[in-house]
């Protein structure tokens, strides 16, 4: 045998993961499986040649003679950048984790299954009208050819899996996760449950508010005979945010949208960015989409074809998160606690819908659940956690269920050219609940709320767990879509929504109970309304807008505290001569900050046992929606509230005590952990973000893996409230793990002016040149042009990929 050959062959005895981190080997083999983009490709499924015209971004803009291979080419290219990232979603959809990565993602499968999200994709294929079902199966035979013709990404090839063909089903099961993540706040009444139990309703009501109006935290009676504790642990819930991020985290996002009245061109502007969680690769994939009705650029989800965001040269679409309330826990009554097969309902016992799936587990025996459902819907205890197993049943009511997939939506936004189009598009869009905006060359502007919202019984707030057995809690349907609220060129010159409270207090029906506090929809609309000539550059400088209302807010109650040394005393000097803005070199926005989460956290000491603060603080929805702003500014201008009172000492404490005391723990928290020069404290310094890889980069990967599959850390701009977002987690600060991955403004006076970056970049492939090449643009909220021409895109291309029907010569 050659020295080469035995080179060769001890090469391919190397573990996958090994050999990826070698010096020269990995980028070798990784260069082996990047994804053609140049030359000419034949494939059976094509009726004519389609043109892939790839830019200077990586953005592949495709040009076909029909929608059929239109679509074809979209699920190609997508896969042929994104399969992993696709079929990880499918793995997750369908609660097979653990068959991949083995028995620590158990509890997270068994609630996948639990939930049915699999199943529900399946019930639903049958409400797919005709035409988009053509756009599905389309789309899925692009992705099966990219899978058959060309490698398979490293991520396979190190987990030692192999992706079964695509179908249309495993689209709508991605929607399905989409609703999942972006619909879901049964965590919510399960901390706010806790609170009661533990802190009392007053406490609850103050740390966890409701802005519905007249809405008291009241727990019925017979919940409280249950004997209601809420969460201890979440096994299931942990498991599930480790691989997919929180789930509120995902929630956020800005949208505006400008009447030609106040634009330098007369035409409107629309303008959205998309706080998610963040990690790599992208979650959004930025595509050009020419062939037969449609003539697009935007924005995609991977496993998805068209846009769900971007414009079809006639009108433009963006979105941010609605977060209705669309999820009830029902305590249930149960014939046998630990084996049961009857649920009591309004004093007469029914039949569980009883079944048991067995799913693979790697380096293991198959794993089994037993999934046991009410009238109210599936039974969590198990799912959720094992401790949570001998507490009160908790069934799952979720709107979801009763809903239509997304795709027929998803097709009438694509090809809206007018308001009515659109609305009649938006009335298809029943989950998650999302705040549209809308734009067209014609001048109209105008936004539309949608989403499956339930109506409750009277007496049913929708806050916490109530009886299932008594009947007295059934909803009674879901608002109207006509009544849902919505506005066409609005008086104002324009609209605006931060996942904000967007209905005065006589609006009829509750549509949520955890707005986010509206400190982003306020400087957004305070920005727009001091202009009556706004360009796509004004837009610019709102989506980078760092100004903080919370400092502003509290600022003058922490200046007035008498320094106790020298230290703190410098520490108020740079507060006092900070500008409010959260920009990377500022000292004063870390200083603020860290004294910030110590006023929180002696706050909540003061209040709550040590486990239920910690719970509080890392709770799923807290860490994104920060619901104790608005309380903690309340208290600044109490200075002898009870909150301000330490319960473990004789004394009693003030405002200017505990902020005084905390200011000293901050300062010494700092120099812990950043040094003790506070030059080094600038907020870039210590706020920093890196996109971590969904399955390669976290700690149970090794270090110069990790480091390989992770992006490099930047210093992050931007905080929890500001409307470029960057938020950490309020018990790890300040590792960002959720913030600005897309924006885009769109010009209808011009649609070449029109910008968008997203961010880390287009592909997933490692060592790839557009893996994270948008990582430096997104962060200094810098723009590409999004492209839409032909003409515009060939000043811009760098490889072009002809797709051949089978058959046809070769070029």
């Amino acid at each position: 045998m050659s020295a080469f050959n035995r080179w060769y062959q001890m090469l391919r005895r190397l573990p996958p993961a090994l050999a990826t981190m070698t010096p020269g080997l990995g980028p070798w083999m990784a260069r082996r499986r990047w994804p053609r983009a140049q030359g000419t490709l034949q494939l059976q499924g094509l009726h004519g040649p389609v043109e892939v015209l790839r830019d200077t971004w990586g953005v592949p803009h495709i040009f076909a003679r029909d929608e059929h291979d239109l679509f074809f080419a979209q699920g190609y290219v997508q896969a042929q950048d994104r399969l992993w990232q696709i079929e990880f979603g499918r793995l997750v959809g369908n609660g097979l984790l653990a068959s991949v990565l083995g028995p620590r993602l158990v509890p997270m499968d068994h609630l996948m299954r639990t939930l049915g999200l699999r199943r529900m994709a399946e019930q639903g294929l049958s409400s797919v009208s005709p035409q988009a079902m053509d756009i599905l199966e389309a789309y899925s035979a692009g992705v099966n050819a990219r899978i058959a013709n060309e490698p398979l990404p490293l991520e396979f090839t190190i987990l030692g899996h192999s992706p079964a063909p695509w179908k249309p089903v495993d689209t709508l099961l991605r929607g399905n996760l989409l609703a999942m993540m972006l619909g879901g706040n049964y965590r919510l009444e399960l901390l706010r449950a806790r609170l009661v139990a533990e802190a009392g309703e007053d406490v609850a009501a103050l740390l966890l508010p409701s802005h519905a109006p007249q809405t008291p935290l009241i727990v019925p009676k017979e919940a409280r005979l249950q004997g209601l504790r809420g969460v201890k642990s979440l096994e299931g819930l942990d498991a599930t945010d480790a691989v997919l991020g929180d789930p509120n985290i995902v929630s956020g996002s800005n949208n505006w949208v400008v009447h030609g009245q106040r634009t330098a061109s007369g035409k409107p502007l629309l303008a959205n960015d998309v706080h998610i969680g963040l990690g790599m690769p992208a979650q959004f994939y930025e595509t050009g989409l020419h062939g037969g009705r449609f003539d697009h650029v935007g924005f995609s989800l991977p496993g998805v074809p068209m846009l769900v965001i971007g414009h079809n040269g006639h009108a433009s679409w963006g979105m941010s998160n609605l977060g209705p309330d669309t999820q009830d826990f029902y305590l249930e009554k149960l014939d046998d606690p630990k084996q049961p097969t009857r649920y009591e309902y309004q004093g007469a016992w029914h039949d569980l819908e009883i079944r048991r799936e067995q799913f693979p587990v790697r380096g293991g025996p198959p794993a089994m659940t037993t999934i046991r459902s009410t009238r109210h819907g599936p039974l969590l205890n198990r799912a959720m956690s094992q401790l949570m197993a001998d507490e009160a049943p908790l069934a799952l009511r979720w709107a979801h269920t009763d809903c239509k997939p997304l795709v027929d939506a998803l097709l009438g936004l694509n090809l809206a050219k007018s308001w009515d189009e659109f609305r009649a598009a938006c009335a298809l869009w029943e989950s998650p609940g999302q705040n549209f905006v809308y734009a067209d060359v014609k001048g109209n502007v105008g936004y539309q709320s949608t989403g499956k919202i339930p109506l409750r019984a009277a007496g049913h707030q929708g806050t916490v767990p109530v009886p299932g057995w008594t009947g007295e809690y059934e909803w009674q349907g879901y608002i109207p879509f006509e009544d849902l609220p919505a506005s066409l060129n609005p008086p104002a010159g324009y609209a605006a929504t931060a996942n904000n409270k967007i209905t005065s207090d006589d609006y009829p029906y509750v549509i949520a109970h955890n707005w986010f506090p509206g400190y982003r929809a306020k400087r957004i609309t305070d920005l727009l309304a001091e202009g009556t000539k706004h360009t796509v550059e004004d837009m610019r400088r709102i989506q980078s807008e760092t100004y903080s209302i919370p400092a502003e807010l509290m600022r003058p109650h922490l200046l007035a505290v008498k320094p106790a040394d020298d230290a703190q005393a410098q520490a108020l000097k740079a507060l006092a001569e900070w500008d409010l803005r959260f920009e990377v070199d500022s000292v004063g926005a870390t200083i603020f900050q860290a004294w910030y989460i110590h006023v929180l956290r002696a706050l909540l000491r003061h209040k709550l046992q040590p486990k239920l603060a910690q719970r509080y603080l890392e709770s799923d929805y807290e860490r994104h929606g920060s619901m104790h702003m608005p309380l903690v500014i309340e208290l600044m201008g109490k200075p002898d509230d009870a909150w301000w009172d330490d319960p473990a000492t004789p004394e009693r404490e003030t405002r200017d005590d505990i902020l005084r005391r905390t200011l000293g723990e901050a300062l010494r928290w700092l120099g812990e952990h950043h040094g003790q020069d506070p030059k080094g404290w600038a907020w870039g310094n210590v706020h920093t973000v890196t996109y971590q890889h969904m399955t390669l980069g976290g700690p149970a990967s090794p270090g110069p893996l990790r480091r390989l599959a992770n992006t490099r850390t930047l210093p992050a701009r931007g905080d929890n409230y500001s409307v470029d977002g960057a938020s950490f987690l309020w018990h790890q600060p300040f590792k960002v793990v959720h913030g600005t991955a897309l924006r885009m403004i769109v010009d209808l006076g011009d649609l070449s002016k029109s910008v968008a970056i997203h961010a880390p970049g287009q592909s997933e492939h490692l060592y790839h040149p557009h893996r994270d090449d948008l990582l430096e643009l997104n962060s200094q909220v810098r723009y590409h042009p999004l492209l839409h021409t032909r003409q515009a895109v060939e000043a811009h291309v760098r490889n072009t990929l002809t797709l051949q029907p089978a058959g046809k010569p070769k070029t």
